[in-house]
């Protein structure tokens, strides 16, 4: 129990070490990584996701992502993130944003989008991963993770070194599961939030938020989403109609 005692105040003196708050949602934030790094990080990563990936130069739906790209990045009123938007000529119906506003969207989520108001749900959510520095903030939270995995295998090898492997594989299991993937879901349900109120605020209407979350629970199962990074679309769904009821 003392073990575990020093290992806990470990993190909290780590976490807190770094807490700070978004002006977004008031929400406290383990932060380890100041912006200028962060925004560094993004161009390098979006550097080498451009040497390897395949890059579409469709006109028509490369028109539509600029358009609506566009209005939401001036919605978002970060223009020190310099935002960019590129097309991945890819079957997989995903998109993902980089620190510091560097968005990528796949053909194949492109070809089940109906309109501009459709695309706008998908970049007012990236746009806000990056505005609410989700990325930043998960690098910070392994940080003490791993901070605190190495204080418990030292304090293991130490006091009982024939349980040590056994301490350590279910830390690592245990606050996996416990910590890391929740912190993922509820980032995806505060882009999904906080994504609405900018595609309101660039001119979309956000009741196609809810077609698009629909139209993309009709294309998979659904599923329990314990182990998973993401929320259950049904999750999203409810959340997006409690937004529109407001």
């Amino acid at each position: 129990m003392k073990v575990f005692k020093i290992i806990l105040l470990f993190a909290v003196i780590l976490g807190f070490g770094g807490c700070v708050s978004t002006t977004q949602t008031g929400r406290s934030q383990v932060m380890l990584m100041n912006e200028s790094e962060e925004l560094r990080i993004g161009e390098q990563a979006r550097d080498e996701i451009l040497k390897k990936a395949n890059i579409s130069h469709d006109p028509a739906m490369l028109a539509m992502l600029y358009r609506v790209g566009k209005k939401i990045s001036l919605a978002a009123g970060k223009p020190e993130f310099k935002w960019e938007f590129y097309l991945i000529n890819d079957k997989s119906k995903n998109a993902f944003c980089l620190p510091g506003g560097k968005v990528f969207v796949y053909t194949g989520l492109m070809q089940i989008i109906s309109n501009d108001d459709e695309l706008a749900t998908v970049l007012g959510h990236e746009t806000a991963h990056a505005l609410l520095r989700h990325g930043a903030e998960r690098s910070s939270m392994n940080s003490v993770r791993s901070g605190t995995g190495l204080v418990l295998a030292i304090i293991m090898q130490a006091a009982a070194p024939k349980y040590a492997n056994i301490a350590n594989n279910a830390f690592s299991i245990g606050s996996n599961a416990l910590v890391m993937l929740p912190y993922s879901r509820s980032h995806e349900l505060e882009a999904d939030k906080y994504g609405v109120q900018l595609m309101i605020k660039a001119g979309y209407d956000p009741r196609y938020a809810l077609s698009f979350w629909q139209k993309m629970s009709a294309n998979k199962s659904s599923g329990n989403d314990f182990f998973s990074t993401h929320p259950s679309d049904e999750k999203r769904i409810k959340q997006i109609k409690e937004i529109l009821a407001q």
